[in-house]
């Protein structure tokens, strides 16, 4: 079945609480999970009052997972702490994402949510030249999605985890936009 994509909205706040408050969630996003907390986090990118964008991955009408899409240019601190282990371009933009039901876990839904949301950025963002992705050390299933939806381990070193447990060895991930890589002269 195809994926598909929907800007989340404020209505899907409960099930998005839900999906943080999932084990298999919650020990990689660590994140807080009352009414207060979904709509302080979200509630920005929702309105248009923060450059980020955050999709619903669908099956159908089912929702399945979430996307969390931005230009590092939007977030300097973010782009600075990152660009000290690995070449973040101009243009850059990031992914972050999680599978909510723990029965869609483990089925490859994740590189199949991962390939669509990149190939999605190229017709949304055209002036995006790549898509680097840093994830924990640790989250093998994370980063094993991210090279089976064709992206290249770039780099690695310490990051401040989402969750103070996690040691903070982070790989870095990178997929080229085909559009700037065919417009790149010869060498």
């Amino acid at each position: 079945m195809t994926i598909t994509w929907r800007r989340l909205g404020e209505p899907d706040f409960p099930l998005l609480r839900e999906w943080l408050e999932q084990p298999h969630v919650a020990r990689w996003w660590n994140h807080e999970t009352s009414e207060e907390a979904v709509r302080r986090d979200f509630g920005p990118a929702v309105r248009g009052e923060e450059p980020s964008e955050d999709f619903l991955a669908l099956l159908g009408d089912h929702p399945v997972g979430l996307v969390q899409r931005c230009r590092f240019a939007d977030y300097p601190e973010y782009r600075d702490e990152l660009a000290a282990i690995a070449e973040v371009p101009a243009g850059a933009m990031t992914i972050d994402y999680l599978i909510g039901p723990v029965t869609e876990t483990g089925h490859g839904l994740g590189p199949r949510m991962i390939a669509s949301m990149i190939a999605r950025t190229w017709l949304d963002h055209p002036e995006a030249t790549c898509v680097v992705v840093p994830v924990v050390a640790a989250n093998r299933a994370s980063w094993r999605a991210l090279e089976k939806a064709g992206l290249d381990r770039i780099g690695e070193g310490p990051l401040k985890p989402d969750n103070p447990a996690d040691d903070p060895l982070h790989y870095v991930y990178r997929i080229d936009n085909p559009r700037s890589v065919q417009s790149l002269p010869p060498q």
